[in-house]
């Protein structure tokens, strides 16, 4: 065994010509709802670089993000009041400022409750969630086989290719949508891709990394989008939750991303069907710290 230390993009291997003359790739470069850190990056290049492209395989071979509705209310609640008690605390700041030094604070109050906003309610949050919160079936948002996946694909879902979702939730006594959550599965099997198929060893016992709620703890945990107010789901109704999913990187730090989501919900009579109610759309941008 020879350890090469350095960055994959710059390290060059052993041997005269190692272009194409890598066998297998492993990588543990998967981070918080996969994508997260940036790290694919330099797997897609170390591949492109030296991994022989009709038989050399890939570990992990293909992974799958997943999106659901869920019901968290007892998190979701903390959060509400941790910002609603900075709140508070601010305007005794003011008050405080005006009486004692006839400083009116005022002025920054908007900037001030839009940078407690996103940071208590619109951020996104590191979970363990049980698996009995998951209130709907998850939909993938995106799947990358990482023989073939583009550099263009490793930058997230975009605007224009933003992930579509449809979540039918039954109500139920006391039930709400209190936000979203994300995770993904990574699979180390065969390859799929046209060029790989038939050429490549086969993986005789594939296994698959979940790091969905069901499956209890693991490093990854999930990550969690709270709404700013919970969806109630009423008893004897069904309430759909229509609309798409963005992830995009930070303009102020590669490694991290923001996910935007837009959604908007109709509510039926479960017996009959009949539309009682739909929302106007909302419009959410999260942090993804």
């Amino acid at each position: 065994m020879t350890v090469v230390q350095g960055a994959v993009e710059n390290v060059e291997l052993p041997g005269e010509d190692v272009t194409g003359k890598v066998d297998i790739i492993i990588s543990e470069w998967m981070g918080y709802f996969l994508l997260r850190e940036s790290m694919l990056d330099s797997l897609i290049r170390a591949r492109d670089k030296y991994l022989r492209p009709d038989t050399g395989l890939m570990f992990p071979s293909h992974c799958t993000m997943f999106f659901a509705p869920i019901m968290d209310e007892e998190d979701r609640q903390q959060s509400s009041h941790e910002y609603q008690g900075s709140m508070n605390d601010w305007f005794e700041f003011v008050e405080s400022t005006t009486s004692t030094y006839g400083v009116d604070m005022k002025c920054l109050e908007p900037n001030y409750e839009k940078e407690q906003r996103e940071y208590y309610m619109l951020s996104s949050k590191w979970s363990e969630l049980p698996g009995d919160c998951v209130i709907a079936e998850p939909a993938v948002v995106k799947t990358l086989d990482m023989a073939t996946c583009t550099l263009h694909e490793s930058k997230g879902i975009l605007s224009g290719a933003s992930a579509p979702f449809n979540f039918k939730i039954e109500g139920g006594q006391g039930k709400v949508c209190s936000g979203f959550a994300g995770w993904f599965t990574s699979d180390f099997k065969s390859r799929t891709d046209d060029a790989g198929r038939d050429k490549a060893p086969k993986i005789t016992n594939p296994v698959l990394l979940n790091t969905g709620p069901e499956n209890g703890y693991t490093h990854w945990g999930q990550q969690v989008f709270h709404l700013t107010a919970p969806i109630s789901l009423i008893q004897g109704e069904e309430t759909d939750i229509q609309g798409e999913l963005e992830m995009m990187r930070s303009t102020d730090n590669v490694r991290l991303y923001q996910c935007r989501i837009k959604y908007e919900q109709e509510r039926k009579n479960k017996a009959n069907g009949v539309v009682l109610n739909k929302g106007k759309q909302v419009n959410l941008l999260y942090q993804m710290p």
